[in-house]
């Protein structure tokens, strides 16, 4: 195995929270944990159907290359009970190698050695029978193409072929992909003895023992091969680390040169070696004096190149996209690094702290919000929770598993913090996991994630799935290929810069309801927002409010008379104040308040609730076509008047509507492949002026 590192690598991290060497976690869907290697396929995914296409070579069957055919004479072995090994070569002047021969693992015999010189020699006894089983290729040039041909071909065999259980354990077989070597050095490094680390893969894979696609003498013989290769190499690695973080810091240098903006700091060893490092941008400052009351940070990714840990700041906008705040990549995860990339980003905005900050599962990281941020909410991501429940819980609870996430996924939406503790008891006991480290750690973070006990934090709905695949999505984006950190530091500031950020199109929002209130949000709100508080404001037609003596409201749904909400309402002030939370939680009102306030004949959102951040003004990047709603609406009508005459037309018979089902169908596909043209806001009234 080669350990010389050719491109930046980085990996999600695997060490499980919980602090136990032998937990680590796999992320549902994320078979690859290497984003550099989401292009390359794992083998074993593909073997099942090679083997099942597999039929008996033939003389006369033709490859493109005698690796095609070496491949296809190895899974016809391999499913009928024996090994191939590649044997002799013949090699003209004219054509290079013009013949390869193939045979049985057990064909010839083995020649006798000379002994070593020692008190007991081993006698190792030889597999080779003579066996006669093979196939010879010879190349050929057909009408100037190379092509190789089945010469000869024995499937005759001296010797007994092998059951699937046992042919997995030819030495030709046995394979330890790249994700395992990476896992066995780890815990190799960790002081891990080669039977516990056998072990612990078998436990961490879900196999019975033995079953692993390679035996405890490959692991051993890996350990003791790559052994010397890494200590040759780590004083490769070190140098390139060392280097690698001088020209990144040369780098941040240099852009604070050309932009007196640019922020960033770093920290040097007992060496003076550069130890951490952190930056932020122009346009990532001033987008945090407006976007910066919710922070997500996000510390998944870890170089293994580099040993180095990536924690990258993001805002939500009021488009609901990711905006990039900053990072810092640390040598470690103790507490004071963390406590160092905090200061660091609060230096950086200027000393403004956000409301709330969201995380993974960190105690350390945890402890240093604690200290760092001592009036910021702390949240633990629910999608990070999530992600680690299959590697918690799967093997363990077996076919119970997919009832555990169900009830899991309930327990975390209860409202109520005391009906969530008595449920959570229940849920444990059922499940027989009172002893469990993983609920134990889940339950010490329990004011930190579930929605009983952050409902009143104020998210501005960064917790949402389309908000964690836009953020993924940035990350995998900025991770993807790198050589070198100067290399990593480029791709992060193109990806973070505000001029590379495609501009929203301000798209036609659609009237639901006809009540004043919502055609004020349209004007105000972004699409993104409006289409959240519209879905609130349609909802809202479905309750009923009884006026309390004391002013406030019991709201209750029109079929679920057992859920039901108070809405305080202070005229004096214009304030309102439901028990749902949902303004404190998202900044956008929720249908019990909007319910009350079109009670109260009120026509426009009050100002204080609509939030700068998600108005149209505070976007980042200008807006595309601002003037274009009104001539939406336009077209809006006229678009009305023609579905409306084609609606009665194709209804008279069955093939008019099929066919204009049909037509329509090819129609929006063609105008989503058009282009969009910036001056059509400004064509469009004359345009249906003119008809």
């Amino acid at each position: 195995m080669t350990m010389k590192p050719s491109s930046n690598i980085w990996i999600r991290r695997q060490q499980c929270p919980c602090g136990d060497w032998k937990c680590y976690v796999k992320y549902e869907g994320d078979d690859q944990t290497s984003v550099s290697s989401q292009l390359r396929k794992n083998e074993t995914t593909s073997m099942p159907s090679s083997l099942d296409a597999v039929f008996m070579p033939y003389v006369g069957q033709i490859f493109k290359t005698d690796d095609d055919a070496f491949e296809y004479y190895s899974n016809f072995a391999r499913k009928n009970g024996f090994s191939i090994r590649k044997a002799r070569s013949t090699e003209s002047q004219n054509l290079g190698i013009y013949r390869r021969d193939f045979v049985c693992y057990r064909s010839g015999f083995n020649q006798p050695r000379k002994k070593a010189n020692v008190e007991h020699p081993r006698d190792r006894k030889s597999v080779r029978c003579g066996c006669d089983a093979k196939l010879y290729l010879t190349k050929e040039i057909v009408s100037g193409v190379t092509q190789w041909y089945v010469s000869q071909f024995s499937n005759v065999h001296n010797h007994e072929l092998l059951e699937d259980d046992q042919v997995r354990l030819l030495p030709a077989y046995r394979k330890i992909q790249e994700a395992d070597q990476e896992r066995i050095l780890l815990l190799s490094k960790a002081g891990f003895p080669v039977n516990r680390i056998v072990k612990v893969l078998e436990l961490e894979k879900g196999v019975q023992p033995g079953q692993l696609p390679f035996i405890e003498k490959d692991v051993r013989n890996f350990v003791r091969t790559c052994k010397k290769t890494v200590q040759e190499n780590d004083a490769l690695l070190t140098e390139k680390r060392e280097n690698d973080t001088l020209e990144l810091l040369e780098a941040c240098k240099a852009m604070a040169e050309r932009d007196a903006d640019f922020v960033y700091d770093y920290t040097t060893d007992e060496n003076n070696k550069v130890e951490n490092i952190s930056w932020s941008y122009a346009d990532s400052v001033r987008a945090y004096t407006v976007f910066g009351d919710v922070v997500t940070f996000n510390t998944t990714y870890r170089s293994i190149t580099y040993g180095l840990l990536l924690g990258a700041w993001f805002g939500i906008d009021n488009h609901g996209k990711p905006v990039f705040l900053g990072c810092v990549l640390l040598q470690d995860e103790s507490l004071n690094s963390f406590a160092w990339a905090l200061q660091a980003f609060l230096r950086f905005m200027r000393g403004r702290y956000p409301q709330t900050i969201l995380t993974d599962i960190d105690s350390n990281l945890r402890d240093a919000i604690a200290r760092e941020l001592p009036n910021t909410k702390h949240v633990i991501c629910s999608w990070h929770v999530l992600s680690k429940l299959s590697s918690w819980f799967s093997l363990l609870l077996g076919s119970q598993f997919e009832d555990f996430k169900a009830e899991f996924d309930m327990l975390s939406h209860l409202e109520g913090i005391e009906e969530f503790e008595h449920q959570w008891n229940h849920f444990v006991a059922r499940f027989g996991l009172a002893s469990d480290k993983h609920i134990a750690l889940l339950f010490s973070y329990r004011s930190s994630w579930p929605l009983s006990y952050i409902r009143g934090y104020f998210l501005a709905r960064s917790m949402t799935a389309e908000f964690y695949q836009s953020l993924d999505a940035f990350l995998k984006r900025i991770l993807c290929g790198q050589t070198c950190l100067q290399l990593f530091f480029e791709q992060v500031g193109i990806a973070a810069d505000l001029r590379n950020q495609s501009r929203e199109w301000l798209q036609y929002m659609h009237i639901k309801t006809c009540l004043p209130i919502e055609e004020n949000a349209r004007s105000i709100f972004t699409p993104y927002a409006f289409n959240v508080l519209q879905h609130e404001i349609v909802l809202s037609m479905q309750y009923a409010t009884t006026e309390m003596a004391n002013g406030s409201y019991i709201v209750r749904h029109y079929k679920k008379m057992d859920c039901e909400y108070l809405v305080i309402w202070v005229s004096q002030d214009e304030q309102i104040h439901c028990s749902c939370k949902e303004f404190e939680h998202s900044g956008i009102l929720c249908r019990h308040c909007l319910r009350v306030l079109t009670m109260k004949n009120y026509f426009e959102i009050p100002e204080k609730y609509a939030l700068f951040r998600w108005r149209l003004e505070s976007s980042l990047v200008p807006m595309e076509d601002q003037n274009a709603q009104c001539n939406s609406d336009e077209c809006a009508q006229a678009f009305h008047s023609l579905a409306a005459t084609l609606l009665t037309e194709s209804l008279f018979t069955k093939e008019r509507f099929s066919h204009v089902q049909q037509e329509l169908i090819r129609l929006l596909d063609h105008v989503r492949d058009m282009p969009i043209s910036k001056d059509f806001a400004s064509n469009t009234a004359a345009n249906i002026s003119e008809t």
